[in-house]
């Protein structure tokens, strides 16, 4: 009784409409993410293979990474049943045969993690030249135009984002890391010169189908509220007119109340921009692992923090993730070697969470698939 009261209000809340500047009102479009997953199932190239589990489950929204970073690139994210050719330009990768795949997959919102060719991904912190700004700039003025042009049919939205911008900020995981002052300089002309970049594509393509936005990530927002702590939030959003900000919301997961203030404390600090005017703040990063709890009160935390972000109004919201990417053991071989953020675990059984997408198939039941094959390049 107590699972279907609370699926009862939660698809009540999926009612709830946002009103944007220039298109029509809309609820919360619930994601989900796939990104440097630990296993797979299929012979399908992992990216793709992942974005079909994750329409299956029901949504129409995924995150994906669009990168060539030295950190992190897509190869390296996606690495199963994969042969991914030599690009350098990011307009390049995603004009490459497994990410033309995935665009034509029937999602309403891809939303990408994307860096620069060649540079780590927070390299702007240790130094970021006049000639870095305008190769950023350049960079993603590329990249949305070429997204612009090649889905100028279709009605799909891209939103082009950072990763966590407070541990980049700060250039380690830990939280009390004080940045320097010349970090928080850099990062502000360097998410400006990205915004740019995608403002210029907008500007130069005029009207179509197609939707490209430009995001900044950020993810310490608690302590930053409650102890005044350095922060993206206080200190850099207010200096950067971006199009949206997005909440990878771990630090506030055991709280729902926490949790929907410290979105109200994004907001208050972002600067308005059209179309999303008030409603310019998503969850790009959100869940409870089901190493920390039953399955069904991982589901319940989980719905309890959606009903809040459909609440404040967010325009999306993405579950982090499709198949897991956090180990607890080496080599992991079966559920408990990993954290649980997953709704396909590596048995082929699926999270009781995807029953907070509409169409999803009944909870704890496979796919028939066999038990996935593990990774070994992670």
């Amino acid at each position: 009784m107590r699972f279907r009261l609370l699926l009862s209000i939660l698809f009540g809340f999926c009612s709830i409409t946002v009103a944007q500047t220039s298109r029509s009102v809309h609820s919360t479009q619930l994601g989900v993410a796939h990104i440097g997953g630990l296993y797979s199932f299929t012979e399908t190239n992992y990216l793709n293979e992942g974005a079909a589990k994750v329409q299956e489950i029901g949504a129409r929204c995924i995150k994906v990474s669009l990168s060539l970073d030295t950190d992190n690139p897509s190869s390296k994210l996606y690495p199963f049943h994969s042969q991914w050719p030599a690009v350098e330009t990011l307009d390049a990768l995603a004009d490459t045969p497994y990410y033309r795949e995935l665009f034509a997959r029937k999602f309403d919102t891809f939303i990408l993690n994307a860096f620069r060719p060649g540079r780590a991904a927070s390299y702007w912190r240790e130094s970021f030249s006049v000639e870095d700004e305008t190769a950023e700039e350049e960079c993603f003025a590329s990249l949305g135009l070429h997204l612009l042009r090649t889905y100028a049919k279709t009605n799909k939205t891209f939103i082009i984002q950072n990763w966590e911008g407070d541990w980049a900020l700060r250039g380690c995981f830990d939280p009390t890391a004080k940045p320097s002052s010349a970090a928080t300089a850099a990062m502000i002309r360097w998410l400006a010169a990205r915004q740019r970049g995608i403002s210029r594509a907008r500007a130069e393509f005029g009207s179509g189908g197609a939707r490209v936005f430009h995001a900044c990530e950020v993810n310490l927002v608690r302590q930053a509220q409650v102890q005044n702590a350095p922060s993206v939030t206080t200190d850099v959003l207010p200096h950067v007119a971006v199009d949206l900000a997005s909440y990878s919301a771990w630090d506030t997961k055991d709280s729902p109340k926490h949790f929907a203030e410290a979105l109200a404390f994004i907001a208050k600090h972002k600067q308005e921009t059209e179309p999303f005017g008030k409603h310019g703040v998503y969850v790009g990063e959100f869940g409870f692992p089901e190493s920390e709890a039953t399955p069904q009160l991982a589901f319940e935390r989980t719905a309890s923090l959606l009903a809040e972000a459909q609440r404040f109004g967010c325009p999306y919201a993405v579950y982090w993730q499709i198949y897991c990417n956090e180990p607890t053991s080496q080599p992991p071989k079966v559920n408990t070697d990993y954290k649980g953020f997953w709704l396909l675990r590596p048995d082929g059984t699926r999270s009781l969470i995807c029953q907070l997408f509409h169409h999803a198939t009944p909870p704890e039941q496979g796919d028939g698939l066999q038990p996935a094959s593990q990774t070994e390049s992670k």
